[in-house]
């Protein structure tokens, strides 16, 4: 049996038992009973397996205050969307009922069907789905390769440049859309689909975003790919581009929504019906002297669809991406 060796400035350690009987010969363990204790106590709670599991916070009054005011923001946030669903979902007649009807009584489908009666909607859908997956994927790709650019390569002027870059953040989409037609124009490019996708396929904050998910990564990492002989190139596209999958669609989900949701840039530089997007087309069913309302919410639950879904698939990703870059 192995002693304690006792010290005059050090607190006695853990006495060592070693068990000889023909039973247990040669099993080892510690003595936790004879350790000392650690100031409060600890020492012998941890030992005895007390503070295991951590206690579920209590539901206060300030708790309970804040959870009833995110309860009530998240209400009147979901109270439009509840009105566009129902107002869908009513006769003409019904729109404008007093009081108010959140139930339609009685409920009607036909509004789905004369929207796509009244405007190719196919086609706005197709307009929609095709520019915004493509500028999409750009705009991802673009933003990655110049965040990595900016966080991991070293070159001069990479500091003035990168905030140059992010300062035109400042500058409105307004100021832009003038200098942006009459290039347009020049190449020759009004009523295509290159003139919706280009102007959407980069951006500051895309690169903003994952340039601060790169400056998270490791250099150990970049190092050992270093090593084995892989370049900047192979390195982003094979390792860096895989650990960013979180942050890229953070990004890939706010550049499918601007996207589609964009209505001033298709605007103006689309004349052809049949190069409008579904946000573009469905101004056409609002009519000069009368609107059918209901009829008009219809669409818009169409063109909202998507977006519900694209959020829903990728709220995991947005929340895991946005803590890792580091913004609220």
């Amino acid at each position: 049996m192995a002693d304690t060796v006792m010290h005059p400035h050090r607190p006695p350690h853990p006495v060592l038992r070693t068990d000889l009987s023909p039973e247990g010969r040669g099993a080892r363990g510690l003595d936790l009973a004879s350790a000392p204790p650690l100031p409060g106590g600890r020492g012998r709670r941890a030992a005895r397996g007390e503070g295991a599991f951590r206690r579920s916070p209590r539901l206060n009054l300030p708790n309970l205050a804040t959870y009833a005011l995110l309860i009530l923001g998240a209400g009147i946030m979901l109270l439009p969307f509840a009105w566009m669903l129902s107002t869908s979902l009513k006769t003409r007649g019904a729109t404008f009922v007093t009081p108010p009807q959140w139930i339609p009584d009685p409920v009607t489908f036909d509004n789905y069907g004369k929207v796509f009666d009244s405007a190719p909607v196919g086609q706005f859908l197709f307009n929609s789905l095709f520019v915004s997956l493509t500028s999409t994927a750009l705009m991802v790709l673009f933003c990655a390769m110049s965040g990595y650019a900016f966080a991991r390569i070293e070159f001069r002027g990479r500091t003035v440049l990168f905030y140059a870059y992010l300062a035109t953040l400042m500058i409105p989409q307004q100021v832009t859309l003038t200098p942006l037609f009459i290039i347009m124009n020049w190449l020759g490019w009004t009523n295509t689909y290159q003139a919706l996708i280009l102007p959407s396929s980069f951006g500051a904050f895309g690169t903003f975003l994952l340039r601060q998910f790169f400056l998270r990564l490791p250099r150990e990492i970049e190092e050992a790919a270093f090593i084995d002989g892989a370049g900047y190139i192979r390195i982003f596209f094979t390792i860096a581009i895989h650990l960013a999958r979180p942050a890229l669609a953070t990004l890939a989900v706010f550049a499918f929504m601007a996207s589609w949701n964009s209505f001033l840039w298709p605007l103006i530089i689309t004349t052809d019906t049949s190069m409008m997007t579904l946000p573009l087309g469905l101004s056409a069913l609002q009519g000069r002297w009368t609107t059918d309302w209901n009829v008009l919410m219809a669409g818009t639950v169409i063109a909202t669809v998507p977006i519900i879904a694209v959020y829903v698939f990728a709220q995991r990703f947005i929340i895991k991406g946005l803590s890792h870059t580091g913004l609220k």
